[in-house]
């Protein structure tokens, strides 16, 4: 059975966001273990006033998704992209659940690290006014790399899928969204087979 995470990263519900989740959630294999978070409903403080030397204690919100990320086998994330990046709020979540010792853990004797959520995989489905192809063309993709080097690839999760869909505005969602949708549904009924090695915690 295979344990998926469907966070809504948008910091308004209802929105186009929420809609794409639905539309994977629907075309998930029947047996499996779904948990669904929005990061709108969280109570957390976003920032990390003292960086990583002074770490609070995790509120009850951020220990449950965290515990639910630890506990997937394929996380689904679902945001608008703003001024080239995720909302605010989900930058703060990332900073707050990626935890030194939990997320990752650094050598001691060399500059590596081990990537301590090895063995998972995710869909990050981005909505954006951008067409896709201009945002590879013209600022290649600054997104798609964080998320796959800097960010859930450095924690070990592999594969990662960059699922963009644009332009929203001028009609473009609606005009697009029976291929969206169509498009969605094959990545959900596609997730259980990702090739993703073995678990850290194993």
């Amino acid at each position: 059975m295979m344990r998926c995470v469907l966070i809504d990263a948008h910091p308004d519900a209802d929105r186009l966001s929420a809609h794409l989740l639905d539309t994977y959630a629907a075309a998930l294999p029947p047996e499996t273990e779904v948990v669904r978070l929005a990061i709108r409903d969280m109570d957390f403080t976003p920032d990390l006033s003292r960086g990583y030397e002074d770490v609070p204690p995790l509120e009850p919100d951020l220990a449950h998704a965290l515990d639910a990320i630890e506990r997937c086998d394929h996380l689904v994330l679902a945001f608008p992209l703003w001024w080239g990046a995720e909302p605010a709020r989900l930058k703060g979540f990332w900073d707050r659940v990626l935890l030194p010792r939990r997320a990752f853990r650094y050598h001691t004797s060399d500059p590596w690290w081990d990537r301590l959520l090895r063995g998972r995989s995710a869909d990050v489905i981005v909505t954006m006014d951008t067409p896709p192809l201009y945002l590879r063309l013209a600022y290649f993709d600054p997104l798609g790399w964080r998320y796959r080097r800097q960010l859930l690839g450095f924690v070990g999760f592999s594969p990662i899928r960059l699922l963009y869909f644009g332009m929203v505005r001028r009609g473009g969602a609606e005009r697009n969204l029976p291929g969206w949708r169509a498009r969605l549904a094959k990545a959900a009924r596609s997730a259980k087979g990702l090739r993703r090695g073995k678990r850290s915690d194993q």
